[in-house]
């Protein structure tokens, strides 16, 4: 019995070792065709054309093994992207589809001016025009998303706004386009917008140059 259970183990171990022989000839013989095309869309030509060259400096060898990690760091380095989506086109070809950022306002930094993207990064100001809002001050970007934020949600389009002007005692104060000037509060900002805008969108109140909100439940209009 027992000889009979150790002939057993000999032959399922004699059948693994072929099996497994057989399997390691067929990968190593095995040639995968690398990478042959690169096709980037979503942003200006040039861009594109960029991207593609860095990826393809990358030197990917084949489709099926491609170091993930590496291009989706490549590609997040360029800051006109919001997004991006990497498809397989099997046997050799790669096609990233990038969704480009939105320009949200123009802001300066270390005396250069930036265009802020939507996706919190600063852009070199060559893609956007100059009708975007001019953020003046030092904010951090999460203080302007966030007074973004409470414009958004208030009576007052965004697109009304020419000026932002951020002060050291973390304040906003906004001018529109219609050179009408609304300073704000540090606190309760977005019930201060909706007491303004109710100044703001009356005829009674056209000539006022200023709504000034900073105290709590008051407005004070100056013309």
């Amino acid at each position: 019995m027992h000889q009979r259970k150790s002939k057993k183990i000999l032959i399922y171990f004699f059948l693994l070792f072929l099996v497994g022989s057989i399997n390691n000839i067929n990968i190593n013989n095995l040639k995968f065709q690398s990478i042959k095309n690169i096709n980037v869309t979503g942003l200006e030509n040039e861009d594109n054309s960029i991207i593609s060259k860095k990826i393809k400096n990358l030197k990917l060898d084949n489709i099926y093994l491609i170091n993930k990690k590496d291009l989706n760091t490549l590609i997040e380095s360029n800051n006109l992207v919001e997004k991006y989506f990497i498809f397989k086109k099997y046997p050799s070809s790669l096609n990233i589809n990038i969704d480009k950022t939105s320009f949200l306002a123009r802001i300066s930094k270390n005396g250069k001016i930036y265009d802020l993207g939507s996706n919190g990064k600063l852009i070199e100001n060559k893609y956007s025009n100059n009708q975007l809002p001019f953020v003046f001050g030092n904010p951090e970007i999460i203080e302007f998303f966030n007074i973004k934020k409470i414009i958004d949600e208030s009576q007052i389009s965004f697109e009304e706004i020419e000026s932002l002007y951020f002060f050291l005692s973390k304040r906003w104060d906004l001018e529109l386009r219609n050179n009408i000037i609304i300073r704000l509060p540090n606190d309760n900002i977005k019930e201060s917008l909706k007491l303004a805008s109710e100044f703001l969108h009356n005829n009674e109140f056209k000539d006022i140059k200023i709504i000034d909100a900073r105290i709590k439940n008051q407005i004070i209009l100056n013309d």
